[in-house]
């Protein structure tokens, strides 16, 4: 785990400006930054920097942030690799928690394995481009694939000369340490002799989600009919072929715009797809797929597409897969291409629109495709039928989702023609069967001492208040809400107050303004008592505020705060929690409510206010007269107690 030092002197080193104008052209406007958004296609620019707060706001989109939420919006980071990004950038020592000499040696150790991996990428494409066997074995084969020297270039690719030692000499030279080229897997050692893994072969590296190379793909291009077609990195510290997807680097941008992910087979079918076009697009290296690569998709996309070639044997194999998708909540779609052709082959002898529009019209619901695959295996057999029917039911099975368990054993009914009853008692006989496993019981943690924090200096609550009211003005004054006016009355009998409510139809600008007035409250922050009127005159004169043109009439300190307002409650923020299964309260939904609270909050403080001044009269006045004031201080209590009241408190 990062130690706190480290994530404390990454925040206080990082410049958002800077990290975000390494993906965005930004253009000084006022005190701020402004620029094209990075999620959506836009003419005008509606994306915002503040440097003074560190927060950053995309209009267009609604996402925001800090520094770390763009790194995870927009390259798809987890929080710890977004610091790692951050402290590479800005030269930080990362520093672990809690190491022992043990942990510390085995962090260095995965860390020179990765400065070996780093050396190697760099050797293969050296000897890709710059070496007479490169160009003429390596590059030739790339160039009959139909790849192009950007789309080559983009992938890393390279070649690994057919020598024994080329590779493992020149890295030595460089002092590399032999230990590790053992331990990537780049060397081979065997007693006294030590060669190349790779020799001979063309080079596909193997990255991260965040960049670094992991490991490598290499294929062979003699007719060597002993050696392996594909080799791939052996098991390391560094590379877990369970838990990497090919091509999730180059592509994850795209999976998270289109909302959908493509699932191929191998190296050339990730590149050929992404040349032509449709970058959404990943591959799980010939291996079978993996619950933890399904994890890694769901981090950008709830939406699986699989791809197969027409094989029939592969697609009853892949199944499996497809079962696993659903198990982890996923929609999961099954796209197969005709017989001979596999995505690589047609999409290099189609266009984009060919290709998008085969996909679109081809690719079936997993139901559909699995009901048709073993439909044609059980023909006309009624026991293998059954065996199907049973087969589609244990899939369903895997979905979480009741409601689409239930869509689904409907759409399995018509398809397979029997009755939905019958299909409902075998899932739940199937569910039954697989109902998890008793937890075990957490083990008893020690009780631990709970020391007291030091206090923290409180922020004016009047100030906050005022700040709030503006936000809601600036944000929502133009809406029109149903509001519950709460109404003050004198009991006839106990001559008590008392508060009751009635319904009024209002525009929230002018429930603000006349709650205001009605309690004669000023606002006593200089800025704010600036803006209050002007945002009141923009929403009278225009219905709404039209942001663009009140902030270029505003002075730049105003124009300054008002973008600061808009931009605060993104700080701690990520979006798009929906596509997660989060759901977050709108806000704005909670309008009527969220104004309520905020008027009564101020009403209270004015109470409060008051009372605080009646009491230093009674300090200053003859005893004879602290009557009254006591008195009037009661009837203030009173009133704070109906207004906490409404406000779920006690006071």
């Amino acid at each position: 785990m990062i130690h706190k030092s480290t994530i404390d002197a990454v925040f206080e080193t990082a410049r958002l400006e800077e990290v975000i104008g390494d993906f965005v052209q930004l253009k000084k406007s006022g005190s701020n930054f402004k620029g094209l958004s990075p999620f959506t296609d836009e003419r005008s620019p509606s994306f915002m920097v503040s440097p003074v707060k560190q927060i950053w706001k995309d209009f267009s989109s609604g996402k925001g942030g800090n520094v770390i939420a763009f790194l995870m919006e927009h390259e798809h980071f987890s929080y710890p690799e977004a610091i790692r990004y951050l402290a590479k950038k800005y030269n930080i020592e990362i520093e672990e928690t809690e190491q022992n000499d043990e942990q510390k040696a085995a962090a260095n150790a995965r860390e020179s394995m990765y400065l070996v991996s780093t050396f190697a990428l760099s050797f293969f494409q050296d000897s890709l481009w710059e070496t007479t066997q490169g160009k003429a074995i390596g590059l030739s084969y790339f160039k009959e694939r139909g790849f192009t020297d950007e789309t080559i270039r983009d992938f890393q690719l390279g070649y690994s000369p057919n020598e024994w030692t080329a590779f493992t000499d020149a890295a030595l030279k460089a002092g590399y340490q032999l230990d590790f080229l053992e331990k990537t897997g780049l060397t081979i050692v065997k007693e006294d002799k030590k060669f190349d893994r790779f020799k001979g072969r063309v080079m596909f590296p193997i990255h991260s989600m965040s960049g670094r190379v992991l490991g490598f793909g290499g294929r062979i291009l003699t007719q060597d009919k002993k050696a392996a077609k594909y080799m791939n990195s052996p098991e390391s510290e560094i590379y877990n072929k369970s838990k990497v997807l090919y091509g999730l680097y180059q592509g994850k941008q795209s999976i998270a715009k289109e909302d959908n992910c493509f699932l191929v087979e191998g190296y050339t079918d990730v590149i050929q797809m992404h040349q032509r076009g449709v970058k959404n697009v990943v591959s799980s290296s010939g291996t079978a797929l993996t619950p933890e690569q399904i994890r890694l998709i769901r981090r950008l996309t709830p939406n699986i597409t699989v791809l197969f070639d027409g094989d029939a044997a592969g697609l009853r194999a892949s199944l499996r897969g497809i079962d696993l998708i659903l198990e982890a909540g996923m929609n999961v779609r099954v796209c197969s291409f005709p017989e001979g052709e596999d995505p690589d082959s047609f999409a290099r002898t189609h266009s984009k629109e060919e290709l998008e529009i085969f996909l679109s019209e081809n690719a079936k619901d997993f139901i559909q495709f699995k009901a048709a695959l073993l439909v044609d295996e059980s023909a006309q057999d009624p026991i293998k039928k059954a065996e199907t029917i049973r087969e589609m039911v244990q899939s369903i099975s895997k979905i979480p989702d009741r409601i689409k368990q239930e869509v689904y054993v409907r759409s399995c009914a018509a398809l397979m023609d029997i009755s939905e009853e019958a299909l409902f008692a075998t899932l739940a006989q199937v569910s039954q069967k697989n109902a998890t496993k008793p937890t075990q019981q957490r083990a008893a943690q020690p009780m631990k001492v709970v020391t007291a924090e030091q206090r923290v200096p409180q922020v004016s609550t009047r100030f906050e208040l005022e700040k709030n009211i503006i936000k809601i003005l600036l944000l929502y004054g133009h809406k029109e809400v149903q509001f519950e006016e709460p109404i003050l009355q004198t009991d006839e009998k106990s001559g008590d107050l008392k508060m009751i409510s009635s319904k009024v139809k209002s525009r929230v600008f002018e429930k603000i303004y006349l709650d205001l007035q009605q309690d004669e409250i000023d606002f006593t922050t200089s800025t704010f008592k600036s803006l209050y009127p002007k945002i009141l005159n923009e929403l009278s004169e225009k219905g709404e505020m039209q942001m663009d043109s009140f902030v270029s009439n505003l002075t730049p300190e105003l124009a300054t705060e008002v973008s600061d307002l808009l931009l605060q409650d993104e700080q701690y923020t990520l979006h798009d929690w929906e596509r997660k299964n989060i759901f977050v309260s709108d806000k704005s939904k909670s309008l009527p409510k969220w104004v309520h609270e905020i008027i009564l909050r101020f009403r209270c403080q004015l109470i409060d206010e008051k009372v605080s001044t009646l009491q230093a009269q009674t300090e200053d006045n003859h005893e004879a007269h602290h009557k009254d004031l006591l008195e009037e201080i009661v009837q203030y209590h009173q009133l704070k107690t109906l207004l906490s009241g409404r406000l779920n408190r006690v006071v």
